[in-house]
């Protein structure tokens, strides 16, 4: 149901973006006015953000006594991304999957290390998002107009008795969830599970080479930044845009794939066709744009997936 409903979510989208486009323009577009060339060499920035991710995990694993091969890693992280695109979000199991099948890595330590790293990327894209904004606060503001997003509207609606059950909702919530926790501890099992969760997320204290790690972690952003600013260049209605509407353009897309759809799908495209139109680009430049980028980059996710799926079969599971 998580699917279908993530599906119909992000097709939705894409609908009402493009129920008036002429795709003619897509075919056009690709074989009269995009680089090659450059769109080939952003992709291989796709794949080092993913590289540097396998290489990271592999240093965390480290300090809990698990010894994951690079390889087996890097194949991992290729096939969570592969795999998101199905589910949603069930790439961070599916990679924990791949360890401990391949190289018997203990799967609830290495969901702690996942933990962690999704902590450590949040605060790192926290950091650049408020930075954004606070040097680019007029256009946040038409931004948030453009879209219908009005705050102060919003928390207008609330009534004293509102504020009140809502506290009283999210003390209930907390109550039930602390009751459940207490419930489940007596089990030993599933202490050991959640002892090995906590040791997974403490491991990033103890790695070596701490420069390293923190080399790793601006690899993957600085990566991920790359892959989609080199494409500006593939075309010749964005090639002029520069730095700032691209970071601008970054941090509002990696805020927008937090809406569970396929990659990003959909709320993506629209949250940077807006931006893309508040800085003078053409509507249908923008939205050529990003549904030729994001499909391009998109399409990158499997084959890597199936390359890894080719290099594990060939290997025989420690797990067996």
């Amino acid at each position: 149901m998580n699917v279908v409903l993530s599906l119909a979510l992000g097709s939705g989208i894409l609908w009402w973006m493009y129920r008036g486009f002429d795709f003619s323009r897509i075919h056009d577009v690709l074989f009269n006015d995009m680089d090659w060339g450059v769109m080939m060499l952003s992709m291989v920035f796709g794949v080092t953000a993913q590289l540097f991710r396998g290489l990271r995990w592999q240093q965390s694993l480290e300090p809990l006594g698990e010894h994951a091969r690079k390889s087996t890693c890097i194949h991992a992280v290729f096939l969570s991304y592969a795999s998101s695109l199905i589910i949603p979000r069930i790439g961070e199991v599916t990679r924990c999957g791949v360890l401990k099948k391949y190289d018997n890595v203990s799967f609830s330590k290495s969901i702690g290390t996942v933990v962690t790293e999704r902590i450590i990327d949040s605060l790192l894209i926290l950091l650049v998002v408020g930075i954004v904004i606070f040097t680019q606060l007029g256009l946040f503001s038409n931004f948030f107009a453009k879209t219908g997003t009005n705050l102060s509207h919003f928390f207008s609606q609330f009534t004293t008795t509102g504020y009140v059950v809502t506290f009283i909702c999210v003390v209930i919530t907390v109550i039930f969830l602390y009751w459940v926790w207490k419930k489940l501890s007596s089990y030993v099992h599933f202490k050991k599970i959640m002892n090995d969760i906590w040791s997974g997320v403490k491991s990033v204290k103890s790695v070596r080479r701490k420069w390293l790690f923190i080399l790793y972690t601006l690899g993957i952003w600085v990566s991920y930044f790359l892959h989609f600013y080199i494409t500006f260049f593939c075309f010749s209605f964005s090639s002029d845009l520069g730095l700032t509407v691209a970071l601008v353009s970054f941090v509002v897309g990696s805020i927008a794939v937090i809406v569970p759809t396929p990659n990003g799908m959909g709320p993506w495209h629209f949250a940077v066709k807006t931006i893309f139109v508040l800085y003078g680009v053409a509507a249908v430049n923008a939205e050529t744009f990003v549904l030729i980028v994001h499909s391009l980059q998109t399409a990158l996710i499997p084959l890597l997936g199936v390359f890894s799926l080719i290099c594990l079969g060939m290997r025989q599971s420690k797990s067996e």
